[in-house]
Formats: structure tokens, C-alpha cells, sequence
């Protein structure tokens, strides 16, 4: 379920604050929200795939923790970044 890498290149060609950033939080939120909708297709297909399912909850939590982060530190940045996945402010 790993992507590959044009679409890797692509996502953090988007959500980059600079050239070489390839780490900062908004990268990381941008890959793991593709991750985990390639991974809720792919349990749809699959639904008794229990492993998959774990790691999927695994991911939503890594992502949670770092949208809370973004959202603590910098909002502005937090607000254009959910706008832009489509993500629900809780």
C-alpha cells in the first residue's frame, strides 16, 4: 500500500513550504491522508482484512497527532492545510 514514488513527489511538491522541505508537518499530514485513502479502498475491496484495518487506525492516529500539533502551533497554516485535504476541524 505504499505509494509510489511520482505521487509521493507530487504531494510533497504541493504541501512543500520550500524546495527541500520534505518533512515539515503538512508533508507529512498530505502523505498520510493519501495513504490512508488508498488504504480505505483498499479495505472496501477487502473488508476481512483485519491486519490492513489495524494499520489503518494506526496512520488516522499518526495524523491526528500531528494535525493537533499544527493546530496548537501555527492555525494558519492548519486552516489553509485542511481546506486543502478536505479534512473535518474537530
Amino acid at each position: 500500500m505504499a505509494l509510489d514514488m511520482a505521487k509521493k513527489k507530487e504531494i510533497i511538491a504541493k504541501f512543500a513550504r520550500d524546495s527541500k522541505d520534505t518533512g515539515s508537518s503538512e508533508v507529512q499530514i498530505a502523505l498520510l491522508s493519501q495513504r490512508i485513502a488508498d488504504l480505505t479502498e483498499h479495505l472496501k475491496a477487502n473488508p476481512k482484512d483485519h491486519s490492513s484495518r489495524l494499520g489503518l487506525l494506526k496512520l488516522v492516529g499518526q495524523r491526528k497527532s500531528l494535525l493537533s500539533y499544527l493546530k496548537k502551533t501555527q492555525y494558519n497554516r492548519y486552516a489553509k492545510l485542511i481546506g486543502e485535504l478536505k479534512l473535518k476541524d474537530r
